[in-house]
């Protein structure tokens, strides 16, 4: 599935979603989402790319643990069958939660 279509599919949680960052003083009030790309795996065949493979990483961040936050995003996740793995900090200086989802496409 193409970058821009699974930005599509998240946007219908209703939230704010920038790629890498906000402007400085255009961050939004939690919740919102962070995406960015960090590489790729790419799969390779006679020394030539064969298939393409984005390291891509969707940031969530809230200012209170949102199980129900979490799950819808994991739904839109699940039913594309797109395979992630979760792990979760608090920024102490922030007060936020983030909840990174690292995924490949």
């Amino acid at each position: 599935m193409e970058l821009k279509n699974i930005m599509k599919l998240l946007g219908g949680l209703g939230i704010p979603i920038a790629y890498h960052h906000f402007a400085e003083g255009e961050s939004p009030e939690p919740p919102f989402l962070i995406y960015l790309t960090l590489g790729s795996h790419n799969f390779s065949a006679d020394g030539m790319v064969y298939f393409k493979v984005k390291q891509l990483d969707v940031e969530l961040y809230t200012d209170k643990k949102d199980l129900a936050l979490e799950e819808e995003l994991e739904k839109i996740l699940d039913a594309q069958g797109i395979f992630y793995n979760k792990t979760e900090t608090y920024i102490k200086s922030e007060k936020l939660y983030e909840v990174l989802y690292e995924l490949e496409v």
